[in-house]
């Protein structure tokens, strides 16, 4: 058992968030939503630095958290952080929210920029989904979430490869529902469609950000709060898939 882990509570609720990187994004939203549940949240992404950060913004809040970096295209990696897990408590909710955001004209894109994406966004999936289901299954209940996006069903230009590779993970979870549904475990897609007014966006595209206006991105907090219901949710009356947009976009 590690030191990290030996200075925290055991036989813990977990939530496991694998994509989670600046405070103001998705990921970092998600934890802070589950932890406010009272789940003991573990996130996992590249950067030791912010993962950190939002280990500490949770516990300044009174909730418990945990960072565990890894690669989610390691299989390795997943396996050693989910034997961590089990060092803590029952899964109760995995949720995977990386992704590839590979963008370039298709007479652009050279093949590793489109396997790289393939390999974060799909393999990825498959990878962090497949190290989650164990621990799930074990348990006899439990969410397994992705995050999917507009390029989950529709491709343009230039997202040939961010594209091909959302809809990959789109088919996985909708293969993993029917498979593991029967078997008590939630798989659920959500498909956010539109921009998130987050670190990213508003670093690479300011311009966007203003362009939209008062409520014309989604909210992060208010995506979490879409994750939180579907985990909640009975199951006489499970959703494979939900989507999100904010109120005034067009689709």
């Amino acid at each position: 058992m590690t030191e990290a882990i030996r200075t925290n509570e055991t036989n813990s609720r977990l939530a496991w968030i694998a994509g989670v990187g600046a405070s103001a994004g998705l990921g970092a939203a998600l934890a802070r939503r589950f932890a406010r549940e009272g789940l003991y949240v573990v996130v996992t992404g590249r950067s030791r630095e912010r993962l950190d950060a939002i280990v500490d913004e949770i516990h300044s809040t009174g909730g418990r958290a945990l960072a565990l970096p890894g690669d989610v295209t390691s299989e390795s990696d997943l396996a050693d952080i989910a034997r961590q897990l089990a060092e803590i408590g029952t899964l109760e909710a995995a949720i995977f929210n990386a992704a590839g955001a590979t963008r370039a004209p298709t007479l652009e894109l050279s093949a590793a920029q489109f396997e790289a994406a393939w390999r974060v966004t799909t393999l990825g999936g498959f990878l962090f989904a497949r190290a989650a289901l164990q621990p799930l299954l074990a348990a006899g209940r439990g969410s397994l979430l992705f995050t999917g996006a507009t390029a989950s069903l529709r491709g343009r230009p230039p997202f040939a490869a961010f594209a091909s590779a959302k809809a990959g993970l789109r088919s996985l979870a909708q293969s993993l529902a029917r498979e593991f549904g029967p078997q008590n475990i939630h798989v659920a897609h959500v498909v956010v469609d539109g921009g998130i007014d987050g670190e990213r966006l508003r670093t690479s595209a300011p311009q966007r950000v203003a362009e939209r206006g008062p409520d014309g991105l989604l909210n992060p907090d208010d995506i979490a709060d879409a994750y939180w219901h579907l985990h909640q949710q009975r199951r006489s009356a499970w959703s494979q898939e939900i989507d999100l947009r904010p109120f005034n976009g067009s689709f």
